[in-house]
């Protein structure tokens, strides 16, 4: 690799990681975020999950505020292998409280790429809710982030 190839993808390099550290995570979250009450049963997040598209984590907010969030890694785990009809037992029994990890991490709307690639890179987390006066105003998942640095290239 000659020196002036070597170069562009240093600056290619530089320039984006300057970029993330400007640019806020409001620019590229998911906005019109699908959201549940700690007192819904999951049967109303096992149909939100079975939408085309749906990223897989789903905010739970009580009086307008955040108290939790359910990845479908949560959802996956508590119905322990019931099968996809709507009548199994569990769909009905639990609820999102019961399911739902409290006081997830966040970010601000004015937080940048940066930070939330960081706090995602650290791999404990899977997406992080934007939060704004205690109300969700979106969501930034890991895709999200791969999807900014694609378009950069």
């Amino acid at each position: 690799m000659g020196f002036y190839s070597l170069f562009g993808i240093v600056l290619n390099e530089t320039f984006k990681a300057a970029f993330m550290k400007n640019t806020p995570i409001a620019s590229i979250m998911t906005k019109d975020v699908v959201c549940v009450s700690p007192d819904q049963k999951i049967i109303d997040i096992k149909h939100i999950y079975e939408k085309k598209d749906f990223h897989h984590h789903i905010p739970v907010i009580e009086a307008g505020n955040l108290v939790g969030i359910i990845s479908l890694v949560d959802f996956m785990y508590q119905i322990q292998g019931a099968s996809l009809d709507d009548s199994e037992a569990v769909y009905t029994k639990l609820s999102a409280g019961d399911i739902m990890t409290s006081n997830p991490v966040t970010l601000g709307p004015e937080s940048t790429i940066e930070e939330a690639a960081k706090i995602l890179a650290s791999g404990r987390y899977r997406a992080l809710p934007i939060v704004e006066n205690k109300a969700v105003a979106g969501i930034v998942t890991t895709a999200d982030i791969i999807r900014y640095l694609m378009r950069q290239e």
